[in-house]
């Protein structure tokens, strides 16, 4: 297990954890926490269903990224008995404090996705959202979160889909801008998108890995950083990008670029 890689994605999403360092603003924690929540909706208004909130009433849920905590907040006030856990400190202690102001319950530790604290068939759903193309064994956590779910249960996972339209444009900006046209997709992701060893798939690579499961379901999602709308990431900032946002043609993009989204969305029966 190539624990340095690990210890470099721990470094990264300790020093901030995803959408800290953009949308953390407000007078007071609790408005913070709101603030942030309010941008992740707007930017990602098919995460509601996906996640299924609503169905998550007495199902033993696990969050396994837990980050800021947005979703897990909405898992709780659906009513779920919840469980969550991160790699980082720093998200469990930003997720646990917005659980205390906002009253709410759920069992939140550190823990590793590539092996997860929790007895085999325990929980009713898992809940992963833009997480495990970061740990260095995409591959172990998915026989993780299987192992953990009871049979019949269900696995909603978010992984960066390899031929995107964000891929694409980070390949232009460091392989043809930086005279190194050769560059693999798997290079541009692992050097330049987010945690250092970052992964993406394609859905076949995806279907792969997640072979155990009885059913497979997935759904490619233009992003909004497919379509320059929001900032790109705690990476990418600086006066180009803020001009190729105001001349993006993103009716376009829609239009051609539809299943070259960077979100895959991938529901797993077991």
């Amino acid at each position: 297990m190539p624990e340095d890689r690990k210890d470099a994605v721990l470094k990264f999403w300790d020093n901030a954890s995803c959408g800290e360092e953009l949308y953390f603003e407000g007078d007071n924690e609790k408005e913070k926490f709101e603030n942030q929540s309010r941008i992740r909706y707007e930017l990602e208004p098919f995460i509601t269903e996906f996640a299924g909130f609503h169905l998550a009433r007495g199902k033993k849920v696990l969050e396994i990224g837990v980050g800021l905590g947005a979703d897990h907040q909405k898992f709780a006030e659906n009513g779920a008995i919840l469980y969550g856990c991160d790699l980082s400190p720093r998200a469990i202690a930003n997720t646990s404090r917005r659980m205390e102001l906002f009253e709410l319950s759920s069992s939140i530790q550190v823990a590793d996705s590539e092996n997860l604290p929790y007895p085999s068939s325990f929980f009713n759903v898992v809940y992963s959202y833009g997480v495990i193309h970061h740990t260095p064994d995409t591959e172990q956590a998915l026989r993780e979160i299987y192992r953990v779910l009871k049979p019949g249960g269900e696995a909603r996972i978010m992984i960066y889909h390899k031929y995107s339209v964000l891929g694409y444009m980070l390949w232009a900006r460091y392989g043809l801008l930086n005279f190194r046209p050769f560059i693999s997709m798997n290079e541009v992701y692992d050097k330049y998108m987010e945690s250092p060893g970052t992964k993406a798939f394609t859905k076949e690579e995806a279907k792969k890995m997640c072979k155990d499961f009885r059913d497979i379901k997935i759904d490619v999602v233009l992003s909004h950083a497919d379509l320059l709308a929001s900032n790109a990431g705690q990476r990418h900032r600086g006066f180009l990008l803020t001009i190729a946002k105001k001349i993006y043609p993103r009716k376009l993009v829609r239009n051609i670029f539809r299943n070259n989204g960077l979100f895959m969305m991938i529901h797993l029966t077991k």
